[in-house]
């Protein structure tokens, strides 16, 4: 029996965790809090679970490595966290490549003084800046509310809306997934950017462990190793 025993939480989110074609899971979620904790000599169990299920495991100390977490008082009760470790995930303004080509907009609130279609996900909080955008009731009211970011997309596609706002690896992954990275490109608008950091449940870890952790991280970012991971998931 190895002498660290460690779950990790999947679920199908691609590309931050997902099954692969060959039936093993993966992303870059997986494959980066796997390797830390092999660094670490402790031996992987896999949990797929959806989010709100995971946070409640981790919580009864049934589940002890939750990746993607933002810090929040009421998780902190329950769990340690890493710190900011890995870079932030941007969430990025993503639009047709006309559109890219028409408009070359330095900041998301200049979308107010062109006619430019925004299309956004329903429920989904994409940060003050588009806070700021949706306050104006002009605006507003011209922006196509969908319930998936596959909508976003085929709208890009069909010319029925300009640009969406994703997560960089997220929209890169699905773009290339789609075969549309000629159609819709990444801007350099970033509408947010946050660091998510990783949780542990304290039933099952202790503040050495975590801050042993947060180093084999670290590590992975200085050795390029966290950035060879996300490139084999994103790049086309």
């Amino acid at each position: 029996m190895a002498a660290c025993e460690k779950t990790l939480r999947w679920d199908d989110d691609p590309p931050l965790s997902m099954q692969l074609a060959d039936g093993a899971i993966g992303g870059i979620y997986v494959d980066v809090n796997r390797a830390a904790l092999e660094r670490l000599g402790c031996e992987v169990t896999m949990r797929k679970l959806p989010w709100a299920r995971a946070l409640k495991e981790l919580e009864l100390g049934r589940l002890d490595v939750l990746p993607g977490a933002f810090r929040r008082p009421e998780r902190e009760v329950y769990a340690y966290f890493s710190g900011e470790v890995l870079p932030p995930s941007r969430n990025l303004l993503f639009v047709q490549t006309e559109a890219f080509e028409r408009w070359p907009v330095a900041r998301l609130i200049e979308l107010r003084r062109i006619p430019f279609r925004l299309g956004a996900q329903i429920d989904v909080h994409y940060g003050p800046a588009y806070e700021q955008l949706m306050s104006d009731p002009a605006f507003a009211d011209r922006v196509a509310m969908v319930a998936t970011r596959a909508n976003l997309w085929s709208m890009i596609d069909k010319r029925r809306i300009d640009g969406a706002i994703a997560d960089e690896h997220t929209g890169a992954y699905e773009i290339n997934q789609l075969g549309l990275s000629e159609q819709i490109k990444a801007t350099s608008v970033v509408v947010s950017n946050t660091a998510a950091e990783v949780a542990f449940s304290k039933r099952s870890n202790t503040p050495e462990f975590v801050q042993t952790y947060a180093e084999a991280l670290q590590a992975l970012v200085a050795d390029g190793s966290y950035e060879h991971i996300v490139r084999r998931y994103i790049t086309p």
